[in-house]
């Protein structure tokens, strides 16, 4: 059989299970963040500081996703909220089966807001549906800012992109205008929140889209 249909097979049949995940979470009326970045762009800690500021408002469940250990998923317990650990052995991204695995380590009628913080990998996990509500990609400045051009589909496919470590600006080279014409370029839809987590810069603009996305999906 062609590789290209084997991929294609495997696509669909994640398709029909992150489809079936999006019933589960619209019967309980949770939404569902898919957070995405290259390995250390600051993922743990935008869910961190995410999950500061809104917890208070709204019931929030935490999805790590890693190849192996459960270093970031002992960070986010310590914030006093329901957190799931799941190791890929390997694989590059996690999928709606394992999400749909992980589901009984939560309980889905005190959650609002499910953060599943995908594994670092540019490329994988825009591939894989999860049964989310939004995908959001978190790319650092000390990575460059030709990333949307080398990995396309990652910023095609997510709706928010935000923009990490702005406080590292005056010391790596990072384009900031070319970053955002790139991104825009793949799609123009595509919003996009400058923030540091350090000195709390642009975040407050990331805490109001979110809140809005949900606060919209809860009333339908």
């Amino acid at each position: 059989m062609p590789k290209i249909t084997v991929v294609k097979n495997i696509l669909d049949a994640n398709d029909r299970i992150a489809e079936e995940n999006r019933k589960i979470f619209d019967k309980e009326k949770i939404y569902v963040l898919n957070l995405m970045s290259s390995p250390g762009a600051g993922k743990t800690s935008i869910v961190e500081r995410t999950i500061a500021v809104l917890q208070g408002k709204y019931k929030i469940g935490v999805i790590e996703g890693d190849i192996q250990g459960s270093a970031d998923a002992e960070r986010i317990a310590k914030l006093g909220v329901p957190v799931v650990q799941i190791n890929t052995g390997g694989a590059c991204h996690i999928d709606g089966n394992m999400i749909r695995e992980a589901l009984p380590g939560l309980d889905l009628t005190q959650t609002d807001l499910l953060i599943a913080e995908n594994v670092g990998n540019l490329v994988c996990p825009a591939e894989f549906k999860i049964g989310e509500n939004v995908k959001v990609m978190v790319l650092s400045t000390p990575e460059g800012s030709d990333k949307p051009a080398k990995y396309p589909l990652m910023f095609q496919q997510s709706e928010a992109m935000i923009i990490n470590k702005i406080d590292l600006l005056p010391y790596v080279d990072f384009d900031m205008a070319k970053a955002k014409k790139d991104a825009l370029t793949l799609n123009r839809n595509l919003k996009i929140f400058e923030v540091s987590c350090k000195t709390s810069a642009g975040l407050k603009d990331w805490f109001n889209w979110l809140s809005e996305r949900i606060e919209s999906f809860r009333s339908k």
